[in-house]
């Protein structure tokens, strides 16, 4: 299973983005993939915070319009995953054996999540993104 990052999510959002169609294309791609794709909902309550924030790029969208984009994206078949049991525990544990420092802690929940839920891999266009073991990272912008 594919886990699609906040990025993205935004990027797919946001018609005026440069990645909009690039997005929504990897987006669309993973989705019909056998394994299935699939957001955490770290990344769901992120991809709302960036996308209704009244300093938002362009104008910010209403509650309305990103609960709508998620929800298409759930009917297309997108399951949301969940953090699994002890995740704080787990979750501080591994940023600390990891080094992780500042808002990468963000980065690092995203990820154990995916894991928790069963991808193998993780979509996104941060090349800083946080590398944890039993997740594989990829660009499909590049």
């Amino acid at each position: 299973m594919i886990a699609i990052d906040t990025n993205l999510l935004i990027y797919a959002h946001r018609a005026g983005t440069p990645e909009h169609r690039s997005a929504r294309s990897a987006i669309e791609a993973a989705c019909g993939l056998a394994g299935g794709c699939a957001i955490t909902l770290p990344s769901i309550a992120e991809f709302f915070s960036v996308v209704t924030h009244p300093a938002a790029n362009g104008r910010p969208s209403s509650a309305e319009d990103a609960a709508a984009f998620l929800a298409a994206l759930e009917e297309a078949g997108i399951v949301v995953l969940r953090p699994g049991p002890s995740f704080a525990t787990r979750l501080l544990q591994t940023a600390a054996d990891l080094s992780v420092k500042g808002p990468r802690i963000f980065d690092l929940q995203i990820a154990l999540c995916a894991l928790d839920g069963g991808a193998t891999e993780l979509w996104t266009h941060d090349a800083n993104f946080v590398k944890i073991p039993g997740l594989v990272i990829h660009d499909p912008l590049k």
